[in-house]
């Protein structure tokens, strides 16, 4: 059985934005809170199709409609306290760079994913006041962002600055 990381550790990486980590601990902390939110963000790409509840086509009461809602409350609350873990997670690999307000910049990919998907989820709901192609602007920012952290944090081989 493989090493199973103590809950110190757990709370270290993710409860607090304190300490410094290396890349390798980075990578593999990122890579555990994207393996817990991908069968979350699954069921949801399931039940989001219900979650567009036109009353002329559908009765008041749907009890799909309502298992979808109940869903993504359930997975925004999941979807923030993975953002949270990998924004502690983050500042402690930004701080190891050397960089000023790692808390701030390790917010960065967090915040742009959250407006990116809140866009999304609004512009089939106002249609006639956002066109869809607004939408790709918080597409691209995401994206950017995503990449640049990932680049940042996981990938550029930087010397970690001193205490």
């Amino acid at each position: 059985m493989a090493d199973r990381p103590s809950s110190e550790r757990l709370r270290f990486l993710f409860r607090t934005d304190q300490g410094r980590v290396d890349r390798d601990t980075w990578r593999r902390g990122a890579l555990a809170l994207l393996a817990i939110l991908a069968p979350f963000l699954g069921v949801w790409l399931l039940l989001a199709p219900y979650a567009n509840h036109d009353l002329s086509k559908t009765p008041l009461f749907d009890p799909m409609v309502l298992l979808a809602y109940s869903y993504l409350l359930f997975f925004a609350f999941v979807g923030m306290l993975i953002a949270i873990s990998f924004v502690n997670l983050s500042a402690k690999r930004f701080r190891d760079l050397g960089r000023p307000a790692p808390l701030g910049l390790a917010s960065l990919a967090p915040l742009a994913i959250f407006l990116d998907g809140a866009a999304r989820w609004l512009q089939v709901r106002i249609v006639e006041v956002m066109p869809h192609w607004q939408v790709y602007f918080f597409d691209a920012a995401a994206a950017l962002l995503a990449v640049w952290t990932i680049y940042e944090l996981g990938v550029a081989n930087r010397a970690s600055a001193p205490e």
